[in-house]
């Protein structure tokens, strides 16, 4: 088991766990699983970003490893960077939807994807022995990056009818979320003659708008800036841009796993015999829609880490989590909010209808998900006494009790905070209420214990 690399990176509260010392050692251990230069370093608009970002790169220079910073940056806009400017590595800095005090580091390998759980651990190993590199026969140095942004636009814009698009002139709404998402997605709805209008716009490593995560609860202002402007879509984007959650042009908030599956749908309609692969929290619904257009569906552990890695030796077309990250294996096999909003747009440019019919052609089905504060000691009694009391259960992440083909609860720990987060789908909203309802009781209930 990883120590330090949770779901999705390293991530602390800075200063405490998080420290200059710590992120100074990890990154010589970085380095050396790397060996060689130049790496991409660039980062989210958290206030700790930039003193990190020198502590990352000093350190890779101690070690002999050139690195190039690009600055304030979307994850995957790094990410893309590093496959198509030919980057050894990238070392996104970023504790994505965590709050404010919270940064982190996240590696990803030369094919621009994040690396491995095995490598996490080749890397962890190195960090522990303190079996880095020394006395290396020359220092590195550090330059700047000013080609990544425009790389990754243009290349998020070769992956769609842009012509047809740009036609539709059509409106859109972007709540940034004062996160990164706001040095790209402005300038690409530029590029295809996107009317758009903008929530939150500036970057706040404090997240003052509505904080860096976007959950149904604080999206109001999305709902309604795309009420008021007769939208035909609204996105809302993670603090570091490789999640999204859309709106709907009647103001409604879509679940990640409702904008998934109906980008699936088009993608599919468009390339049949194709294979998706998702984490086992995702809506059973994938393997309908699938099965209509020839295609197969792979289930995987949750994180991003897990889907990606799985699309990169499988070939996948798509990859997605039911929290809003979206995998485009054509463009990168990386969550990528920008991405995703340019799929969304060639969907609804190329189908004519709007978003809220094309929600409503779905299978039917009814998600949801919370959390409950749980230590990690109490974590493995919680997991053993379900699975006792449901022992047919699927215990590869966490643990899945699955009642039958329509309705099912997941409950796992989560890889970044001190919680439990429960899961279920059900074939009515009615049943859906009363699963969780029973579920969180049961969880709250053995926890306390």
């Amino acid at each position: 088991m990883a120590k330090f690399f949770g779901t999705n990176g390293i991530r602390g509260v800075f200063s405490e766990d998080f420290t200059l010392e710590f992120i100074h050692d990890m990154t010589l251990a970085i380095g050396t699983y790397f060996r060689k230069g130049p790496i991409l370093i660039g980062f989210d608009g958290r206030e700790s970003s930039p003193v990190v970002c020198k502590v990352v790169s000093s350190a890779l220079n101690s070690i002999g490893i050139d690195c190039n910073i690009v600055g304030v940056v979307p994850t995957p806009c790094l990410e893309f960077a590093v496959k198509t400017l030919g980057y050894s590595g990238g070392i996104m800095i970023t504790a994505s939807h965590n709050p404010p005090q919270y940064n982190g580091i996240k590696p990803s390998a030369m094919d621009g994807v994040e690396i491995s759980r095995d490598d996490e651990l080749v890397i962890e190993e190195i960090y522990l022995q303190k079996n880095w590199i020394v006395n290396p026969e020359n220092w590195g140095t550090t330059g700047t990056e000013k080609r990544a942004i425009e790389t990754y636009l243009k290349g998020i814009v070769s992956q769609i009818d842009s012509k047809l698009i740009e036609s539709k002139h059509f409106k859109v709404v972007l709540d940034l979320g004062n996160g990164a998402q706001a040095v790209s997605a402005p300038d690409f709805c530029k590029m295809i003659q996107c009317n758009t209008f903008l929530v939150n716009q500036n970057i706040d490593g404090r997240f003052p708008g509505r904080g860096s995560e976007p959950t149904p609860q604080n999206l109001s202002e999305l709902s309604k800036t795309v009420i008021e402007n007769n939208a035909d879509v609204g996105i809302a984007f993670d603090g570091d841009g490789d999640r999204s959650i859309f709106c709907d042009n009647k103001g409604d908030i879509l679940t990640g796993d409702k904008s998934a599956l109906v980008l699936a749908q088009h993608i599919l309609k468009k390339n049949p015999n194709s294979l998706v692969v998702t984490c086992l929290n995702s809506s059973s619904s994938i393997e309908v829609l699938a099965d209509k257009f020839n295609s197969k569906v792979i289930r995987t552990k949750v994180g991003s880490v897990e889907v990606s890695r799985k699309m990169v030796p499988t070939d996948a077309l798509v990859g997605f989590e039911e929290n809003g990250g979206f995998m485009y294996g054509k463009h990168s096999q990386v969550r990528d909010g920008c991405m995703t909003l340019a799929l969304m747009l060639d969907l609804l440019a190329t189908s004519g209808n709007s978003l809220s019919e094309e929600i409503s052609s779905l299978p039917l089905s009814f998600t949801t998900k919370d959390k409950v504060m749980c230590t990690p000691e109490k974590v493995s009694k919680l997991i053993s006494s379900l699975k006792e009391e449901f022992p047919s259960s699927d215990i590869t992440d966490g643990i899945k009790i699955t009642i039958d083909h329509k309705n099912w609860v997941m409950i796992r720990p989560s890889g970044t905070e001190p919680i439990v987060r429960v899961y279920a789908e059900s074939e009515s909203q009615e049943k859906l209420d009363g699963l969780m309802s029973e579920y969180l009781k049961k969880v709250k209930s053995i926890i306390s214990r």
